[in-house]
């Protein structure tokens, strides 16, 4: 019998990405200021919806949730990237790198679910517009996203313990956060099951809500296509392109990392792709949904009213 000597680390680094010289600073900068920003737009729609009562509807309650969401989501891998930029190799304590892989994995399935909920509004506001908000009431509106959080911070227990009970003789992860396919590179045993295990559990998340998501759309589709005129076809096209586009986005970029096979990749370009949902998106996000949007000007306008008003009084 062959005995293999398991090493079980205490600590793991993070490769991070190769800059030198001026790249380096200036990579730096710009993901610092890429994620200031991501905070201050995303805390902007959340004050906006709270003050503003033109917004207290169903589909600007749940964008407010997402902004939220996208706050923590961001602000999980944000740190270890930057100090990977700054110094390239990343110390990390085996116990962050896991809280780190759990938090991350239950906001990204968080959102899934509520992307499918935000598709759920959109289609009772115009199938059934006549018992939306009988349908969509205050309470059920809270329920609802009490319940993706619930589901998403359940489902990615699965995936964490695994590759968290793993046995490691490595300690470079090949990443600037601590993700499930680079952890479990550094195992000592075979992970095929934990990889399908993995698998399962993130692909039956995030492709069951994408199903009902297109089956919402098609839905909406039909009844749009319904309507009489084209302004009132375009008006109700209007109210869900935004939503389409961060599905879009979102659903794009997780599926070439989570469902493709990462083998026949370059190397590093899962790095890459990992930052276009883990940075891009949410500082996209808030953008997609105020861009052009009337009513989101008006409210903005109605509270900067109200500012000038107040402080003329005092």
């Amino acid at each position: 019998m062959v005995h293999v000597n398991h090493t079980w680390t205490q600590n793991f680094i993070l490769a991070g990405f190769t800059t030198t010289g001026t790249l380096q600073p200036l990579a730096f900068l710009g993901t610092l200021c890429i994620y200031l920003l991501t905070l201050a737009e995303n805390l902007f729609i959340i004050v906006l919806v709270q003050v503003d009562s033109g917004l207290s509807t169903p589909m600007y309650f749940f964008i407010s949730v997402l902004s939220f969401l996208e706050l923590w989501y961001v602000s999980t891998t944000v740190v270890t990237l930057l100090h990977t930029l700054l110094h390239r190799h990343s110390p990390i304590s085996s116990a962050l790198c896991f809280i780190q892989l759990y938090v991350f994995h239950s906001l990204g399935m968080t959102e899934c679910y509520l992307l499918s909920v935000m598709a759920l509004d959109r289609y009772l506001a115009i199938c059934l517009p006549l018992h939306y908000h009988a349908l969509m009431s205050r309470q059920i509106q809270l329920w609802l996203a009490g319940a993706t959080w619930v589901a998403g911070f359940s489902a990615a227990i699965v995936p964490a313990s695994l590759t968290a009970t793993l046995p490691f003789c490595l300690k470079e992860v090949a990443h600037y956060f601590c993700d499930l396919a680079p952890l479990m590179q550094l195992a000592c045993v075979d992970t095929g099951w934990h990889a399908r295990a993995n698998g399962t559990v993130i692909g039956v998340a995030t492709g069951c809500n994408f199903v009902l998501i297109l089956g919402l759309y098609g839905g909406i589709l039909k009844a749009v296509l319904k309507l009489p005129s084209a302004a009132s076809r375009a008006k109700a096209f209007s109210t869900c392109s935004s939503h389409m586009t961060v599905v879009a986005l979102f659903y794009g970029s997780a599926f070439t990392v989570y469902v493709s096979s990462s083998g026949s990749r370059p190397e590093g370009t899962d790095k890459l792709i990992a930052l276009m949902y883990a940075l891009l998106t949410p500082f996209l996000n808030p953008i997609v949904y105020t861009l052009r949007n009337k009513e989101v000007k008006e409210a903005v306008k109605r509270v900067t009213d109200r500012l000038r008003t107040i402080l003329k009084g005092s």
